[in-house]
């Protein structure tokens, strides 16, 4: 990236920058990208809405879009650099996104192979695992393990009645012909 557009950034906002750097993107996973992602696209909106702003706001006191431009040139860098840094981020979020869609292909016909073989699917990261029982078997934070919630609940009951009524409904519909 060039110095000179590099020389209108803050030091928050360097970096910013300095994060999407090839080298500092290879440590952050798909999740972690795709804050950084977020955090970049605001930047860069940020300097483009403040360009527009003071561009058209300068417009009519100076008479033309030309010579109203030199005036606004630090936001146009800015967002330069953003729109540059946000190039780079993306680029990398896709490549882990098609990763983790490669991934979760894998594992889906896997897992039908081996149901269309009558055997059990095979677990998620069980080609790692060792019989030695060191995997935890507490399950993920925010999550319910399966043994412990309910299947027939309120609202899953609520959730079964509207659907069998919308197929009652389409039958009749069907039948009325």
């Amino acid at each position: 990236m060039e110095k000179r557009l590099l020389a209108v950034l803050n030091d928050a906002e360097r970096l910013l920058v300095a994060e999407t750097e090839a080298d500092a993107l290879a440590a952050l996973d798909e999740d972690q990208v795709a804050a950084l992602h977020d955090r970049i696209r605001r930047a860069r909106g940020k300097y483009v809405s403040q360009y527009r702003r003071q561009a058209s706001a300068r417009v009519s006191k100076k008479g033309g879009r030309g010579i109203a431009r030199p005036k606004n040139r630090t936001a146009s860098d800015k967002a330069e650099v953003f729109e540059e840094a946000l190039a780079r981020v993306s680029r990398r979020l896709g490549v882990l996104a098609a990763a983790s869609a490669r991934e979760l292909r894998d594992e889906r016909i896997a897992a039908a192979r081996a149901a269309k073989a009558g055997q059990p699917a095979p677990k998620k990261g069980a080609a790692g695992s060792t019989k030695g029982g060191s995997a935890s078997k507490k399950p993920a934070p925010g999550r319910v393990s399966p043994g412990k919630s309910k299947l027939r609940n309120p609202k899953t009951e609520k959730n079964r009645a509207g659907t069998r009524a919308l197929g009652a409904k389409r039958q009749a519909k069907r039948d009325s012909k």
